[in-house]
């Protein structure tokens, strides 16, 4: 058996195509498109291109974007300040803080302080509230990005034995409930986990978000299984040009010949990420313009 590989980039297109259509549907309805606001805190080269990159994207879907750029000194009343003028702007719908911030600043303060009804990234505790209760809300996009795409693929959730390796506020934990919500029962885990194989062996759908590279291998996954990648992290490689690639936290060569699906890296969950931030973003317009 050799999987089939998601392509997440295409799946995301569709996505960005959907959200532009809406955008220019709210934009048509209340004169105003939608307003995403990002903070960048620091020189962190990184941030910077995930920052760029959701600028772009956001601006080809008719949102309107603008970057907060920040000293890394900046203390948290300062962000916080800037949080409080931006939550009070009706040209903004969309706010979310870049992570990760220096170290004195308090990174959950401002999540705290974001305004549920325009947080995009999910993190505020109303919007993790709301979603541990099967309400509506903000959700964090690359959760919802997975949930979407297993759909999109036709690939079953209802039922499925689901496990994730991961536990952040921002992919694991969320992801969890998701699954819950769509009548699956899943299993979270971590790399403190008592015998990790015999957890990701029992997952009809496995979900890696530890930031591990290549710690799934083909001895740990179920015969045709739906193996979802979400790590990505920065591998040493003499035979490309660079000296590097970017790696996951599967073994994906290995786990392609048993998995019955599978999302690359790059190219799988990533591009979703960003095209249901935009997707969070209008969502949140369209509420706040419909009073």
């Amino acid at each position: 058996m050799t999987a089939k590989v998601i392509d997440g980039k295409a799946i995301a297109a569709r996505v960005r195509e959907e959200v532009k259509e809406e955008v220019a549907e709210i934009t048509s309805e209340y004169g105003m498109p939608p307003g995403l606001e990002v903070i960048l805190i620091g020189d962190n080269p990184a941030s910077a291109i995930y920052v760029r990159n959701k600028g772009r994207a956001s601006e080809k879907v008719g949102i309107r974007s603008q970057t907060h750029r920040l000293p890394k000194t900046v203390t948290t009343e300062e962000v916080l300040d800037l949080i409080d003028e931006l939550n009070a702007d009706e040209t903004v719908h969309g706010l979310f803080v870049q992570l990760p911030v220096p170290d004195q600043v308090d990174e959950k303060a401002l999540q705290r302080r974001i305004s549920p009804a325009k947080d995009v990234d999910g993190l505020n505790p109303v919007n993790i509230g709301l979603l541990s209760l099967g309400e509506d809300c903000l959700v964090p996009a690359t959760p919802s990005g997975i949930i979407d795409m297993l759909k999109r693929e036709d690939l079953p959730i209802y039922g499925q034995n689901v496990t994730i390796v991961g536990r952040s506020n921002i992919v694991g934990k969320p992801f969890y409930m998701l699954c819950v919500r769509e009548h699956a029962t899943p299993t979270i885990c971590h790399t403190r986990t008592r015998d990790l194989a015999a957890e990701t062996r029992r997952a009809d759908i496995l979900v890696a978000a530890v930031g591990v590279p290549g710690l799934i291998k083909e001895d740990m996954v179920k015969p045709g299984a739906v193996v979802v990648d979400v790590g990505i992290s920065r591998v040493d490689d003499p035979s490309t040009e660079r000296g590097w690639r970017w790696g996951g936290d599967v073994a994906f060569d290995e786990v392609k010949e048993v998995a019955s699906a599978i999302t690359p890296v790059p190219g799988g969950v990533g591009p979703l990420t960003i095209a249901w931030l935009l997707k969070n973003c209008a969502k949140a317009a369209r509420r706040l313009m419909s009073g």
